[in-house]
């Protein structure tokens, strides 16, 4: 993450014991219906079932931190706190594909959400050079490991349906001057590469990452967004893992799309339900603010026919990094999650 503009999430997560799980279906040695003979993924003891499809078809993993935490905190007697982070665990997130094995993490991502009924909503952020040496530093070791990894994500989709988001901050921070100028040409093709791989499965979306409301400028994005292959991609992403207001996001977008011909986006709502935060450091409001909410939950039924849908691409609950107390980039707060869920009507 750099200044207040980006994702800052991902930290090497494990995969989920549903992912596993799945991919051990796949070798015949697991079963994912919970030994009920319902068609449900076996989940943390939570009780989380899917949303309705039509207003959300997107996959509520049954068996993510957050419905962990309430099986936890149902055990332990804390049943009021247990409903609060309920309101996380029973809406779906995305899932932040790790740097190992992508095709094992991908099939069984995508399997699970296929036998739900639902479509997987997975987010890519391997890129190299990631986050500029910041909180969630990293990413692929170089170009050809990148494709690979891609080709790797692409091959665990398959046919299944999923939507994508695609590389949260990787254009921002060739346009705000984090990334140095020699790794430029690189990223572009990269990014390119990936929405010509991930476009030519069956069933599958891509969005592009394109900032937030707080950036305030799209005369400066919408032309790396034409470089990295946003007239192949279905679209672009917004406000990822930020705070900023749905109307302000839409506005943004709006925007935006009329630069690059009219091209629909998908907005991040899962914690912009208070707006962003205003005091303190400028150059880390964007991390772990206080006093924040849970946003509108995810849908396709939005205010504008332009956004395609109102997602919770970060993953409510999840530290933005070691600031204000919290853990690394990507591991689970419960205090901050409980705050978010308390502070939502």
């Amino acid at each position: 993450m750099y200044g207040s503009r980006g994702a800052g999430v991902f930290a090497g997560r494990r995969m989920s014991a549903v992912v596993l799980g799945a991919a051990l279906l796949i070798t015949g040695c697991s079963s994912s219906d919970g030994g009920d003979g319902s068609d449900e993924p076996a989940d943390a003891g939570a009780g989380i079932t899917q949303q309705p499809k039509e207003k959300a078809p997107f996959w509520v993993n049954p068996d993510g931190t957050a419905a962990q935490q309430v099986a936890e905190l149902e055990k332990s007697g804390k049943k009021q706190e247990a409903e609060e982070i309920r309101k996380i665990a029973e809406q779906p997130t995305a899932e932040w594909v790790g740097p190992d094995d992508p095709q094992q993490q991908t099939r069984g991502l995508t399997e699970a959400a296929d036998k739900a009924g639902r479509t997987a909503l997975l987010v890519l952020y391997n890129i190299p050079h990631r986050d500029c040496g910041q909180y969630s530093q990293g990413g692929a070791a170089d170009g050809n490991a990148y494709r690979d990894w891609v080709d790797g994500v692409a091959a665990g989709i398959g046919d299944r349906p999923a939507t994508i988001v695609l590389e949260p901050d990787a254009l921002l921070h060739l346009v705000d001057g984090c990334t140095p100028q020699q790794f430029h040409e690189e990223r572009y093709d990269l990014l390119k590469g990936a929405v010509t791989k991930l476009k030519s499965l069956k069933n599958t979306k891509v969005y592009l990452d394109a900032g937030n409301a707080g950036w305030q400028n799209p005369d400066q994005i919408f032309e790396p967004l034409n470089r990295a292959g946003i007239a192949q991609a279905d679209g672009f992403s917004v406000n990822v893992s930020n705070f900023y207001t749905t109307e302000d996001s839409i506005a943004y977008g709006k925007k935006l799309s009329a630069k690059v011909g009219g091209k629909h986006f998908v907005i991040d709502t899962s914690r912009n339900g208070k707006g962003p935060y205003s005091d303190g450091n400028p150059d880390e409001r964007w991390c772990n603010p206080p006093g924040r909410s849970l946003g509108e939950t995810p849908t396709t039924k939005t205010a504008d026919p332009l956004v395609d849908a109102y997602l919770w691409v970060k993953r409510p609950g999840e530290s933005d990094g070691e600031c204000k107390g919290g853990p690394k980039a990507g591991q689970w707060w419960a205090d901050y999650a409980l705050k978010l869920a308390k502070a939502t009507g």
